[in-house]
């Protein structure tokens, strides 16, 4: 392979969205006003910093070196989608895109190329987003330290400033200060949280989590579970019981099931997400501390290669880096 040979050269150059208001049972995530819009594509612009040099960066740097597109620019052009934590069969899959529509549409020239390389990024991640439904039970899946209370707190607050009624229930208790951990956040959102002691069974707290949910007519209960995978047996009792108790006792509501992933793992993550799909039904992805890594391909590799939507990105610690993914504006900040 020619690891960034660059082909034959020219003389080198050194969401968005948010919840909607309550009102109805259904609803679709508003776009936000333009002055707020430019404030997250801002946040998402310098999030997504280390992998835009990462990236772009050397689209760019491949191009401007390119004289003609031919097989060792496409090589050239897969080792930087490969590197980027985008996978083999993935970047791949890209690629052969990119060739046939360029072969189609007759294109030599590398910039046009690269204009045709973001519209299939932005193909591959654009995938269709249920409606909001009230009321609506979150569960939040996920191994310990992927920054799932934190993302927990943060949808809470993201909800309720948009003016609908959260519940937390703290259904992490096998590890220690699990629960603590989330009433800290749940002071912060001022909302309520059901809480048992450590070690309780996880679906009394779910339980008892429903029926506060239940009698002050709350449109979300935000469930937190405990970050187990290596005894995925164990897991998936646990959540087919969590199951049983929400469809008993709580049947109008809607279900969802969202997985954190830590961005910073990389293909890690995507086995992450594979394994976790296998013993529960996920909704959709929270992908966090994408700030933190110039590998953020990996959002692009789970949505093609699982079929899973990226619901929510985090680019930052403040409250407002929990973003609603918009395929878009993801590539365009990258590139």
């Amino acid at each position: 392979m020619a690891f960034f040979g660059f082909g034959k050269k020219k003389e080198e150059k050194t969401e968005i969205q948010q919840p909607a208001a309550a009102g109805s049972s259904v609803q679709q995530e508003e776009t936000p006003a333009e002055d707020e819009k430019k404030g997250l594509f801002s946040r998402l612009w310098n999030g997504l910093s280390k992998t835009r040099t990462n990236v772009a960066g050397r689209v760019d740097e491949l191009i401007e070196a390119t004289e003609e597109i031919d097989e060792d620019f496409y090589e050239d052009l897969v080792d930087i989608l490969i590197m980027s934590d985008m996978g083999v069969r993935t970047s791949d899959k890209v690629i052969e895109e990119l060739k046939r529509r360029v072969e189609a549409e007759k294109i030599t020239d590398a910039r046009k190329a690269r204009d045709i390389l973001k519209q299939i990024l932005k193909d591959i991640m654009d995938m269709p987003r249920k409606p909001l439904r009230w009321p609506m039970i979150m569960m939040v899946v996920g191994v310990n330290g992927v920054g799932k209370t934190t993302t927990i707190g943060k949808l809470a607050m993201r909800f309720k400033d948009a003016r609908h009624s959260v519940v937390l229930a703290a259904a992490d208790t096998f590890r220690a200060a699990a629960a603590d951990q989330l009433e800290i956040w749940s002071d912060r959102a001022q909302v309520p949280i059901v809480r048992h002691a450590e070690g309780a069974d996880p679906a009394a707290v779910v339980f008892d989590g429903i029926q506060k949910a239940k009698s002050s007519e709350a449109d979300l209960l935000i469930v937190d579970t405990a970050g187990r995978l290596h005894n995925k047996k164990n897991l998936m009792e646990e959540l087919r019981k969590i199951s049983r108790i929400i469809n008993r006792e709580y049947a109008d509501a809607e279900v969802r099931t969202l997985l954190v992933i830590d961005a910073t793992t990389g293909q890690n993550g995507l086995q992450q997400a594979r394994e976790f799909s296998e013993v529960a039904d996920v909704s959709g992805i929270v992908l966090t501390k994408l700030d933190g890594t110039a590998k953020g391909g990996i959002a692009v590799a789970i949505m093609d290669e699982l079929k899973l939507p990226v619901l929510y990105i985090g680019v930052g610690e403040g409250i407002e880096d929990l973003q609603a993914f918009d395929a878009a504006a993801f590539v365009d900040a990258i590139f």
